[in-house]
């Protein structure tokens, strides 16, 4: 069985890192770069930038803080928020970002994920999934932080956008996000049984115990986690420790 992976995200407004609950409260909590090198210190398999109110001009500083990381940290960095266009997507990866992700891009047009995994490479697009439930026992895609409910069914959505090329997919629990509550076991275990591809789970990470059922319960292949890590709740290291306890597979330093 491959490790499973321990994945931080810092979520970037304006070149700092934030953080809220159900995507409203924000607040800030650090530097992004020395924020990424203490994670990479601790172990962590890869980071997460995600520009939450990207606009062209964030977009630019976001170029900066990755372009910054990268020379500090040697794990993989995944960037997302505002990417609209193969230029964004070029623009990023020049700064230094492994890979690319998109979340409302995909939705309002899903041949920039073909077009990107042809231009670039499939390990190169990560299609970010928020998804909420609909009162109807299923779970439809939202976009916009939030904001607008598509009407999407997020399952078919994921089976979808693997289809167009996406290698790998960012699943959030817009329900669980910041609550630390438990991960959304039943999304993920529902996408990650429908598709082939790397499924991230997000949104609810809160104690160790919460990583190992979600590894134990779901074929998620990482877990990603904000608030826990950021506000020094627990440590990548020992999350890993516990997993390695619990015979779950993981790379340890």
């Amino acid at each position: 069985m491959l490790a499973k992976r321990i994945i931080p995200c810092l979520d970037v407004d304006r070149g700092s890192v934030v953080k809220g609950i159900n995507f409203v409260g924000i607040r800030e909590v650090g530097d992004p770069v020395e924020c990424a090198a203490e994670y990479d210190r601790q172990g962590a398999d890869e980071i997460v930038f995600l520009d939450i109110t990207a606009t062209h001009e964030h977009r630019a500083t976001m170029a900066d803080v990755v372009r910054r990381t990268a020379k500090k940290v040697f794990v993989p960095l995944t960037v997302g928020g505002g990417i609209r266009t193969i230029d964004d997507f070029r623009e990023i990866l020049r700064a230094g970002a492994d890979k690319v992700s998109i979340n409302s891009a995909a939705v309002r047009d899903k041949t920039l994920v073909a077009r990107a995994a042809d231009k670039f490479g499939n390990q190169c697009v990560v299609v970010a999934i928020d998804a909420r439930r609909n009162g109807s026992g299923g779970f439809n895609v939202v976009i916009n932080g939030g904001r607008i409910d598509t009407g999407l069914d997020a399952l078919a959505w994921a089976v979808e956008v693997e289809s167009l090329g996406c290698g790998e997919l960012l699943v959030t629990s817009m329900d669980a996000d910041g609550t630390k509550n438990g991960f959304d076991k039943e999304l993920t275990q529902a996408v990650s049984s429908r598709v082939k591809i790397p499924v991230i789970a997000s949104g609810g990470g809160g104690s160790l115990a919460h990583f190992s059922e979600l590894f134990e319960q779901t074929g998620a292949d990482a877990a990603l986690a904000a608030s826990l890590f950021h506000y020094r709740e627990l440590t990548v290291g020992e999350v890993k420790r516990y997993l390695n306890e619990k015979n779950i597979p993981v790379r340890l330093l």
